[in-house]
């Protein structure tokens, strides 16, 4: 009878910290593996201006309420210029940029150009930081940008010039991995959530004028089924998925919880099929696995520095800005974690 109560007891035992944080990971990456299929549907009856803005205003009243409830400071000085830089990559930049392109890329066809986003990240938190990776490291970010235009193209038709939703995409993810890489340093000084709340707060102004160049240049309508996705961009990819997100990275480990992010554009992939009905090709397929391959190679390379290429002794677990992004949005950790979401 010991044995069994035993048992129970194990069975009913809370998670261990590492469980609990890989947990809270995968449902912030859950909440935000929705973007890109939702986007798609949002972009159907309503303009993409008006779904770049309008979800960035639905969050910045969400995250005003957040810093005033909570009593918040102020950021001061050159913070405010940073937090321009973290808006502009991930408030403005991506938000704008990926609605444009899925008006006429397909989700799983732009789930798998952003799944580069990880490795793109890395490599501007690299220059940011003024780090010294591994040559793994740059030959596998490298394969995986090879991949991802090698994939944009083929799915274009196999012409060499790529498609202006392409273009959108790849500008999409320089413009987020940018403001990822501000984001991870300036967590550090301001806090998690807290910097993309004010980045949110920041940008607000620009994008509620820009909403409403949108509405009156294009009244928005849609089937209750398209407002719930535009509702669902602002409410959680832009904001309540980060809480889950910033929980499991404050819990860690931080470099082990932060991968779970490559776990995103198989998610969006899988949604695109299951609520879009969009048909999964091989060539998506393929491509999709080669391009989270290669980031999650980098990413992993550029966390765990091998002891030939920095200092002589044991190897140790490197402590980089943790910056792997959510994707298509929009997500930033430090010391309890960031990222953005999509």
């Amino acid at each position: 009878m010991s044995d069994h109560n035993s048992a129970i007891k194990r069975m009913l035992a809370p998670l261990s910290p590492s469980r609990a944080g890989l947990a809270w990971g995968l449902l912030g990456v859950a909440a935000f593996s929705f973007t890109v299929p939702f986007t798609r549907v949002a972009v159907e009856s309503m303009s993409p201006l008006f779904i770049g803005s309008g979800r960035a205003v639905i969050a910045a009243v969400l995250a005003a309420a957040a810093l005033i409830i909570t009593r918040q400071h102020l950021p001061r000085g050159n913070q405010w210029l940073r937090l321009a830089v973290v808006a502009g990559g991930v408030v403005v930049g991506f938000p704008l940029l990926t609605s444009f392109a899925l008006t006429t890329a397909s989700a799983s066809h732009g789930a798998v150009v952003i799944a580069l986003l990880p490795a793109a990240t890395a490599v501007m938190a690299v220059i940011r930081g003024k780090e010294r990776p591994p040559l793994p490291f740059w030959i596998m970010a490298s394969v995986g940008a090879l991949v991802a235009v090698a994939f944009a193209s083929i799915q274009g038709g196999g012409s060499i010039r790529l498609e202006w939703s392409d273009l959108l995409l790849f500008g999409a993810v320089v413009a987020a991995a940018i403001g990822y890489a501000e984001g991870g340093l300036l967590a550090r000084e301001i806090g998690s959530w807290q910097t993309v709340s004010w980045a949110l707060v920041l940008a607000a102004p620009l994008m509620v004028a820009l909403t409403m160049i949108a509405i009156v240049d294009q009244p928005p309508t849609g089937t209750p089924i398209d407002w719930a996705a535009f509702a669902y961009l602002g409410v959680v990819s832009m904001f309540l998925g980060f809480f889950a997100w910033y929980r499991g990275l404050a819990i860690g480990p931080m470099t082990r919880v932060s991968q779970v992010q490559l776990t995103q554009p198989v998610l969006s992939i899988l949604w695109a099929a299951l609520i879009l009905r969009e048909q999964l090709t091989w060539q998506t397929i393929i491509g999709g696995i080669a391009v989270i391959l290669s980031a999650g190679i980098a990413v992993r390379t550029r966390l765990y520095r091998t002891p030939s290429a920095y200092s002589e002794g044991p190897e140790v677990e490197s402590a980089p800005i943790d910056v792997t992004p959510n994707a298509v949005t929009g997500s930033g950790p430090a010391a309890a974690g960031w990222s953005f979401p999509a």
